[in-house]
Parts: C-alpha cells; sequence; structure tokens
C-alpha cells in the first residue's frame, strides 16, 4: 500500500509539473511569435494559454497581449474588446488606453477616443503625439459633417474576402491595373503567421471596352515575379517595361524585413527580379516604392537607422539610369513623424510634384490617412490631409490618379482613381475607385425698370468671361437670361453688361473662383430710363467767381464715367450754371469755362471727345430743387425745401448773407443730359465684326 501510495504520489508531481511547464511553454512560444510579429498564431498560443493561468497579473497581460494581436491584425472590434476587459482590471501599463483610443478613432466612436487619450495623457504627459491624437478626434467629426465633393465606390469585381489592395496602372493607356492580393491562386502555402491569411502575389485585371474590370488573373503564371514569400506594393516606370515592388522574405522563427526589388517585363514574362540594396540589415523593412518620371529618383517606406520613428519616407536618387541609386536620404521631420509614413506616390500635375503618402502620425480620422505634400522651392510643403470620404476612420492607403483628360473628359470627372481601405468593417482591406465630379455653375437674373419694377423683355446680356469667352443672351417675356454649366467655368471671373434702348446699360460682376461646389449664381439688374431732363451731378460746386475743377470734387465725376464706359453710344451734354449775380455776359463766360473743364477731366479719365459736348448757361436757369437740399456755411446748417425754385427774387428775400451764399452756391452747379445713343466709337466702324458665341432662347 505504502509503495503504491508513493508511486501515487509520484504521478500527480510529474503531472503538475507538466502542467505548469507546459503552460509556462506556451506563454513563451505566444511572446516569442509576438515578438516575431507573428500575430495571428501569437493570438492561438496565449488563448489557448490564458485559462492554465493562475496568476492575475499575467492573465490580464495575456488579455492584453491578445488585444493588440487583433490590432495588428486589423480586427478593431476584437482588439476594442479585450482592451476593455484589461481595462475594467486596472492592468497597469498606460498604453492600454492609447491603443484603446487608436480602436476607437477606427470605430468611428470619437467621444470615447477621447477620453481614452486624454487618460493616456494624464499618465504619459511627455508624449507629445497624443496631442495630435486628441486634435485628430476633434477634427473627424468636422470632416465628416463636411465632406469633400469626392465619390468613393467599392470595386466589387477586384475585391475578395481576403485583401486586395496597391494598385497600380499596368499600361499607357490606363487599361490595366496590377495590385496586391491574397486571394485564390496564390504561389505561396500556407498562411502567413502576422495575419493568419494567405501569402500575398500580384494580380492583374483589364478594362473591357465597355469599361467593365475582367476577373483579376495572376501576373505571373511562371513564379518568378510571384513567389513563395509576401510579394506586393509596386509600380511601373512611365514606359511600362520597368516594375518595381516589394518583398517580403518569410522564414520561421527569423524576421527578414521587406527589400525593393525591380524586374523587366516583356508581354507576360518577367525577367529575375533585382535587389535594390538599400539596406544590410537583414531584419530592416523597405518597401512601397515609388519612382519618378525620369527613374532618377525612388521614394519609399522604411525603417532604416536615423528615422524618426516607426516606419519613414526616405528618397534615393542616381544620375543615370543604368546606375545604382545613392545612399537613401530621410525625407525629414515635415513629412516624417514618429507613427508610420508608407505607401507613397508620385504625381506630376501641370509642371508641379505631388507626393500622396499614408500616414498614421500626422493629423487624421483614424488608422492609416492619406495626405498630399507639393514639391516647392527644393522642399515638400505641410502635408494636407485629404479628408473625409477620401479618408475615413479606418485604414486609407495607397492612392493613384488617372491624369488622362480625354478620359476625365468622357467620365466627367475632374479627378478619378484608386485608393485602398479597409473601412467595410466586414472585410478586409479592399480596392475603391474615386471620382471627383465637375462643378457645374450658372449665371442667370432678371432686368427690371429701375423706375416701375417691372421686367424687362429684349434686353441684350452681354458675359465676358476672364477666359476669354464672350456670350450673349436676350431677355424673354419675363425679363429673365440665363448663362448656363456650358458656358460658365470654374476658376473665371465674368462682367455682365445689360443694355437695351431707352435705357442707361449696367454692369455686373460674378466670380467662381474659389467655389468648390456647384452653385447657380443670382445676378438681377435694374436698368435706369434715359431721363429728359438734366441730371445734376452730385457735389460739383465752384468758388464765387471761378471755373477751376478743385481736386476734392474730382471724385464725384468717377460715377459719370462709369455710367459713359458702361453705355458706349450715348453722348452727353455738361451743362454749368452760375449763380445770379453779374452780368449774362460774364457768366455765360464762366459757365462754359466750368463745363469745359469738366470735359477736359472725363477726357483725361479715356472718355472719347465727341461723347461730350460742354454748355454754359450763365444765370439763365435757375435750380428747381427735386429734393431737400441743406448747405453749412461757417458751420451752419441751412436747408432749401423740395420744390424751390432758386430764382434772384427768391434769393434776394432771404433774411441773412449766409442764408443768401447757401442759395446762390446751390445754383452754382453742373450737369449733364444725354442727347443721343447712336454714338459709334472711334475706330468702330471699319473694325472687323467680332465672332461671339450668342446663345438662342426659347421665350
Amino acid at each position: 500500500m505504502q509503495s503504491k501510495s508513493i508511486f501515487i504520489t509520484f504521478i500527480l508531481i510529474f503531472i503538475t509539473s507538466f502542467f505548469v511547464y507546459g503552460q509556462k511553454n506556451l506563454v513563451e512560444e505566444a511572446d516569442e511569435k509576438f515578438e516575431l510579429n507573428q500575430f495571428y498564431s501569437a493570438s492561438q498560443l496565449y488563448l489557448k494559454a490564458y485559462p492554465k493561468v493562475d496568476n492575475k497579473l499575467e492573465k490580464n497581460r495575456i488579455l492584453y497581449r491578445v488585444g493588440l494581436c487583433y490590432y495588428n491584425m486589423g480586427d478593431a472590434r476584437k482588439a476594442l474588446s479585450y482592451f476593455n476587459r484589461v481595462i475594467r482590471a486596472q492592468y497597469p501599463d498606460p498604453e492600454v488606453f492609447w491603443y484603446t483610443g487608436l480602436v476607437n478613432m477606427t470605430l468611428a466612436n470619437y467621444e470615447e477616443a477621447l477620453n481614452n487619450f486624454e487618460k493616456y495623457k494624464g499618465l504619459v504627459p511627455n508624449d507629445t503625439l497624443v496631442d495630435i491624437k486628441i486634435e485628430s478626434c476633434k477634427l473627424s467629426k468636422a470632416w465628416m459633417d463636411n465632406p469633400t465633393l469626392y465619390e468613393v465606390t467599392s470595386e466589387r469585381k477586384l475585391n475578395t474576402r481576403n485583401q486586395d489592395f496597391a494598385t497600380a496602372w499596368a499600361d499607357k493607356r490606363y487599361r490595366s491595373i496590377i495590385f496586391t492580393s491574397n486571394r485564390d491562386g496564390v504561389v505561396g502555402k500556407g498562411i502567413d503567421e502576422w495575419t493568419g491569411l494567405p501569402f500575398t502575389d500580384f494580380f492583374i485585371a483589364e478594362k473591357d471596352k465597355k469599361g467593365n474590370w475582367s476577373s483579376p488573373v495572376t501576373a505571373d503564371d511562371q513564379e518568378i515575379l510571384n513567389t513563395q514569400h509576401n510579394e506586393g506594393v509596386g509600380c511601373f516606370n512611365n514606359k511600362f517595361n520597368t516594375f518595381y515592388f516589394t518583398r517580403c522574405r518569410v522564414e520561421k522563427k527569423k524576421i527578414l524585413g521587406c527589400n525593393i526589388y525591380y524586374t523587366t517585363r516583356r508581354g507576360r514574362s518577367w525577367a529575375e527580379p533585382i535587389l535594390l540594396p538599400f539596406t544590410t540589415d537583414s531584419t530592416a523593412t523597405v518597401g512601397h516604392p515609388a519612382i519618378s518620371d525620369d527613374e532618377m529618383m525612388i521614394i519609399f517606406s522604411g525603417n532604416l537607422s536615423g528615422g524618426y520613428g516607426g516606419r519613414d519616407l526616405w528618397m534615393a536618387t542616381r544620375t543615370k539610369k543604368n546606375q545604382d541609386f545613392g545612399e537613401p536620404s530621410n525625407l525629414g521631420p515635415i513629412i516624417n513623424t514618429s507613427g508610420n509614413e508608407m505607401f507613397p506616390t508620385l504625381r506630376y500635375v501641370n509642371n508641379r510634384t505631388y507626393l500622396y503618402f499614408s500616414s498614421d502620425g500626422h493629423p487624421g480620422m483614424g488608422g492609416l490617412d492619406l495626405y498630399r505634400s507639393e514639391y516647392i522651392d527644393g522642399q515638400w510643403t505641410v502635408p494636407e490631409n485629404l479628408r473625409y470620404p477620401l479618408n475615413s476612420p479606418q485604414d486609407d492607403f495607397h492612392i493613384i490618379f488617372l491624369d488622362d483628360p480625354t478620359i476625365l473628359r468622357t467620365e466627367q470627372a475632374r479627378e478619378m482613381g484608386f485608393l485602398s481601405s479597409n473601412r467595410n468593417l466586414s472585410s478586409m482591406d479592399d480596392i475603391y475607385s474615386f471620382k471627383l465630379p465637375p462643378i457645374y455653375f450658372s449665371i442667370s437674373g432678371i432686368v427690371y425698370d429701375d423706375s416701375t419694377k417691372k421686367p424687362i423683355p429684349g434686353a441684350i446680356v452681354r458675359i465676358e468671361g476672364s477666359d476669354g469667352n464672350i456670350y450673349i443672351d436676350t431677355t424673354d417675356n419675363n425679363g429673365y437670361y440665363i448663362f448656363d454649366k456650358t458656358q460658365i467655368f470654374e476658376n473665371n471671373t465674368y462682367t455682365i453688361y445689360v443694355s437695351k434702348e431707352e435705357y442707361l446699360g449696367e454692369r455686373g460682376i460674378e466670380t467662381t473662383v474659389g467655389l468648390d461646389r456647384s452653385k447657380d449664381l443670382v445676378h438681377d439688374f435694374y436698368l435706369i430710363p434715359i431721363p429728359k431732363e438734366p441730371i445734376v451731378l452730385p457735389d460739383i460746386l465752384y468758388d464765387f467767381d471761378d471755373w477751376r475743377l478743385k481736386p476734392q470734387y474730382q471724385d464725384s465725376l468717377n460715377g459719370l464715367v462709369q455710367i459713359l464706359m458702361d453705355n458706349p453710344n450715348i453722348v452727353i451734354e455738361l451743362g454749368s450754371h452760375t449763380d445770379s449775380r453779374g452780368t449774362h455776359e460774364y457768366n455765360d463766360s464762366l459757365s462754359y469755362k466750368r463745363a469745359k473743364a469738366v470735359v477736359d477731366y472725363l477726357i483725361s479719365k479715356g472718355i472719347e471727345p465727341d461723347r461730350l459736348i460742354p454748355k454754359g448757361f450763365g444765370k439763365r436757369v435757375p435750380r428747381v430743387l427735386e429734393e431737400d437740399k441743406t448747405v453749412i456755411i461757417d458751420g451752419k446748417e441751412y436747408t432749401f425745401p423740395k420744390g424751390t425754385v432758386l430764382t434772384e427774387e427768391y434769393i434776394n428775400s432771404l433774411p441773412s448773407k449766409d442764408q443768401r451764399e447757401a442759395a446762390h452756391q446751390l445754383n452754382r452747379r453742373t450737369t449733364f443730359q444725354i442727347i443721343r445713343d447712336d454714338y459709334v466709337p472711334t475706330g468702330e466702324q471699319n473694325k472687323p465684326v467680332q465672332i461671339e458665341i450668342i446663345k438662342e432662347k426659347t421665350q
């Protein structure tokens, strides 16, 4: 019995020791996988070990690691559930609030994310990156409430349940694309221990004549480009015969990093890829190449030494295509952050160079966002977030553009292309097309009679754009005119001229400069009937016995200058009047000189002399006040009521000298009267008829 008891005790000790060793071995193996970025395998081992661990702190550490695994695999919902469990258990590592904030941003829970980041900031106040995330939470809601005009569409024919991302144009006609995928048909066997998915290869899709994408097929059936490893994220040169791409070699229990290769293509055959040796560190990762049009510069993402944290964007150059690229240089702190900068794309538009890339270190909506920077005077500008809906709360990355103007016109788009995103939380990385529809403008209005406020039919409306185009319309029976989207374009300023017989012409200005949304601009006009009686010019007053035009009164004539410019077919009579003192002969001469002084000023402003007739009326036409008028003499106001006739008898009857002087001043005036509206401007008689685009209107 004793020997049996001893045997049983030994067996129990052995089993217990084996069990303890086994659970310790599972956790250690999981930790090892985690450090090798094999997150899928690590998560499975952690979950298997968790029930066998008794230590509370260790159990929470395991749950936290599981959450990190799901975070790195892109499963925000599962990551959040584990992070929340850890927070409820009061796990001591403050980073749990950081990662909980990140996944809440990914799920568009911006209020929760803000709360998490503020808790993290309270525990780690020196981490300045958290300030960017706090700012991002506040910006994101505003961006979603005020989206840009881009239209983003999932390309269902290109996407699968697995990862499909990082498109590149594969021919100069933009009829085919090459992209990265781990769909059925990849060369690599087994699964990638990072993602738990198959390894990635390149696939190609082509457009048919109807503009539909074909079912994607492998880009390489000879296993030269596509191999047992992960291949992806590439770009062609502008001749589409050389392909630069990323290859991440995989080996158990090793971090081999990624490298950039290039290969040439003939038909559907690929030459053996050649390594671009940007690093000698076997664990360093470089990839996501973007090549310049002349192939003298390459920009890529990498975690090389000397960076700012995470993955940065680097640049290497060469002087000849057959030479090696030089030592990579970091693009600097304007572009790079302590986060990750990846997936660069170079774009050349109208002699301007743009860099598009993805980052989680600049203010953004969550995960990776897309940004744009321009190369100006030897440096990159501060990156601009492309905002919603090109960006979303999830990962948005690797954007390319179609810049063929013929295709853009056919597709009725200002911009179009592809981006990659996992914004659909029920799927993985997918390919999305985007389109920026054209902005449409119109300018319309009603032309009214200013005196009756009734519409004027048959008025001529002429519009001149800063682009040089001229259009003419005629108002319909309701006084309505319109210039539509075929005539009004963005980034133009339009001057509108309205004319009608027996009316003074009018001019107005409308602009589409700075408008980023379609808009129907409305501009009504009120035409003044040509008056039958002379019109008194405001504030054209003269000193006693003087005809010189005072400088302070010249501005009062600018309105008349504009009327004459807007109505090039009218001829006016400039009439000048004196007060009642002095002889007729003297006042006739003085008033003529005053009228001539006004004419000379108008001529100096570019008005043709033939359109200006000076006339001196002397004291022969006393003024009849059309409204109450007030004159100030020595600081005292003297008001004369509407209807007053300023005859010599009336003025002499006034009780004070200053009041009489005020009345005399009102009589010293200059008027204008339109006497003809058929003037043909000098040089127009023999000028060739200008060809204008005239729009017909159905009345």
